[in-house]
């Protein structure tokens, strides 16, 4: 298992982070490594998120001293998607089959969790954990069951459906809520206008990017904004005190983690667009 960690940085420290300092504090683009589990770990509200990539073999989560047990879901919980091919998640020796959209939430105290693909097309799961304080349901979450919300207008080039994966509408957890959103044809925006929650911070997982398209996520608090390019499958870290927004100069799906102070989707504090700076 590859891990890799990111701390906490104050906003008026980034005021002066180039753009190679903001990268290497917010991006992180090795979220899928053949046949690894590769984990980014995140100070911001001890979010650990990455991806598992059984192309060849099965994958086992495994604790640590980074975590502070041998095994990984001892004090945590955790959200997996499938973005791409097909396989299973094996959970205490229960498998669930996943397929491309398909999700499932993991509580606290499983001992064991194995990553596994079926077939030509190996399975890509993404993979979203915070800490938890008791134990919830394993719940699998076919694309079918999750709780899908269109919003947003062609007009604005926000037209999209947000799915709800690990979300009160669907199944209990801590402070784990994750989603996926897909943006219609011609839309780029993933929110607009864009906001603020520093209740909660959020990891953004960009993927099903075109190869001669980018994704702009902006940064930084909103009268001191900043950017950070997004190829296909990177994730990128947005602290409580961040805008949380993003454009395209084409469509695209993100996966969406967050954790934090409370689990009101909605609990948010919209900007006026024309006084971003």
């Amino acid at each position: 298992m590859i891990l890799e960690k990111r701390y906490s940085e104050h906003p008026d420290d980034v005021k002066h982070y180039d753009t190679q300092k903001m990268r290497e504090h917010f991006l992180f683009d090795k979220v899928f490594v053949k046949d690894e589990i590769s984990f980014c770990y995140t100070h911001s509200d001890r979010v650990v998120f990455g991806g598992a990539f059984p192309a060849g073999k099965k994958l086992r989560l495994e604790g640590g001293k980074d975590f502070g047990s041998d095994v990984f879901l001892d004090r945590r919980e955790m959200g997996a998607i499938c973005i791409a091919g097909e396989g299973f998640v094996s959970v205490d020796g229960t498998e669930y089959k996943m397929k491309k959209g398909d999700g499932l939430y993991i509580g606290k105290g499983v001992k064991d969790v194995i990553f596994a693909a079926t077939g030509s097309d190996p399975a890509k799961f993404y993979l979203a954990s915070t800490p938890a304080h008791t134990s919830y349901p394993v719940v699998h979450i076919p694309i079918e069951k999750a709780n899908p919300r269109k919003v947003g207008e062609a007009a604005t080039v926000n037209a999209r459906t947000i799915y709800q994966y690990v979300h009160p509408a669907v199944c209990q957890s801590c402070q784990l809520l994750m989603g996926m959103t897909m943006l219609e044809e011609g839309s780029v925006w993933n929110t607009m206008p864009t906001h603020t929650h520093e209740r909660r911070m959020e990891v953004y997982f960009y993927f099903d990017i075109k190869n001669d398209a980018v994704v702009f996520h902006l940064h930084g608090q909103p009268k001191e904004t900043r950017h950070i390019v997004m190829n296909n499958e990177q994730a990128v870290i947005s602290p409580s005190w961040s805008i949380h927004s993003g454009v395209g100069t084409a469509a695209y799906t993100f996966i969406w983690a967050m954790a934090g102070e409370n689990q009101t989707f909605d609990d948010m504090d919209n900007l006026i667009t024309t006084e971003l700076r």
